[in-house]
């Protein structure tokens, strides 16, 4: 997939300082585990096929999802999702890692291509890869303002909003708690490797997520510091020091992502790695969650997950990775 395209981590890097220093607005891409890259000044990006909105930053027009839409779900047996999650938990118990993102690949026959899928969305974040795949991602990754103050905003804890006193529950949680303390802490050293005065001005915050009859409600919190003045001509320094993205790996996260790659039955891909937009003045980007890939089979592949720990109940993880499979319309 865009084999012509794909950098190693040091040539992507090189690149986009490169750009970044002449002010060149750039679109960029990188996979799951940040071992391939997508580097490319926008007018080139879109001729290649890729469309993004970043929370009105971009070139993907939006369309009203059709009156009726097939969205029938395959998900992965709960036999399997355990054997993996297993494997996962004993090495928590090890002491091997304190939270791992487990994920795996469920079918979808829709009657929607993918790029209507991206186009229709109700999300603050989508990609059309032309042909390929869609995002539809909650999830902002890193935003750096023109004044070069970044931040970062983890996403970790999700529930049904139908759920009684749903706020209330994920809020107490306490593996919810631990999970999202241990990712907060995580975001807020890989930010310190990059940038001055690290701080967490919102903690443990709620939002809404709107699909198809559905409302999911995600736990957020927000973790912000300050660059150089510099920080145009360092941008491939800096997302190549917070990719992979820590909410999606886990911690520690060199180790964590060894035993996910080991205990996950597929291939992410470019699911779960981040893209983004260098618009001459700002940066924002986003976590490639709510991941709809096109397949030569008939039906397409959605990838979803969540963060285990070793407080974690197999069957409330397998029921959030059902819950994070819709149709993202509402």
């Amino acid at each position: 997939m865009f084999q012509d395209l794909l950098l190693p981590p040091d040539a992507a890097c090189a690149k986009m300082d490169a750009l970044g220093a002449e002010n060149i607005p750039f679109f960029f891409m990188a996979n799951a585990w940040a071992e391939q890259w997508i580097v490319l000044p926008c007018a080139e990006a879109q001729a290649q096929g890729f469309y993004w909105d970043l929370n009105g930053m971009g070139n993907l027009e939006r369309i009203a999802p059709p009156a009726q839409v097939q969205f029938e779900v395959t998900i992965p047996s709960f036999q399997n999702y355990k054997t993996a999650f297993s494997r996962v938990n004993r090495a928590q118990r090890a002491g091997d890692c304190w939270l791992a993102n487990l994920t795996f690949p469920s079918f979808v026959n829709t009657n929607l291509s993918v790029r209507e899928m991206a186009q229709a969305a109700n999300a603050s974040f989508r990609l059309y890869a032309a042909g390929h795949f869609a995002v539809f991602s909650p999830e902002r990754f890193v935003s750096i303002s023109k004044n070069g103050e970044i931040a970062t905003f983890p996403m970790k804890g999700t529930i049904d909003a139908s759920v009684p006193h749903a706020s209330e529950k994920i809020l107490s949680d306490e593996k919810e708690q631990a999970e999202h303390v241990t990712i907060v802490d995580l975001l807020r050293n890989d930010l310190g490797r990059i940038a001055k005065g690290v701080h967490v001005p919102q903690y443990r915050f709620l939002t809404q997520v709107h699909s198809q009859g559905k409302t999911l409600l995600q736990v957020s919190s927000e973790v912000r510091g300050h660059l150089n003045q510099n920080w145009p001509a360092q941008l491939g320094q800096i997302f190549r020091a917070l990719t992979p993205a820590g909410s999606v790996t886990g911690a520690p996260k060199k180790r964590t992502v060894e035993l996910i790659r080991e205990a996950e039955i597929y291939d992410r891909g470019w699911y779960t790695g981040v893209f983004g937009c260098f618009d001459g003045h700002r940066v924002d980007s986003a976590v490639m969650i709510r991941f709809l890939e096109q397949s030569s089979s008939g039906r397409s592949i959605y990838k979803s997950g969540g963060g285990i720990t070793i407080y974690s109940d197999p069957v409330a993880e397998y029921e959030e990775l059902e819950a994070k499979v819709y149709a993202p319309f509402g």
